[in-house]
């Protein structure tokens, strides 16, 4: 795929976006700010949490979520 007809999709999926969420993290990348200054203290939590868990060897691999997630539909 070409950066064109990439450009071309995502203005497309842009318009049709709804979530007030994904938007507002758009504007944070175009506005060029460091994200993490710009999500809540939950999300930062949750980050955190899923970080020191990773240090604690209890991380999931990506396959075995995908696994899981087909198993279940």
């Amino acid at each position: 795929m070409d950066i064109q007809t990439t450009k071309i999709n995502l203005i497309h999926w842009l318009t049709e976006l709804k979530d007030p969420d994904i938007l507002r993290q758009l504007e944070v990348i175009k506005s060029g700010q460091d994200w993490w200054d710009e999500i809540s203290e939950e999300e930062r939590l949750a980050i955190d949490e899923g970080l020191a868990q990773l240090d604690r060897g209890e991380g999931v691999s990506h396959q075995e979520v995908m696994a899981r997630v087909k198993e279940k539909f």
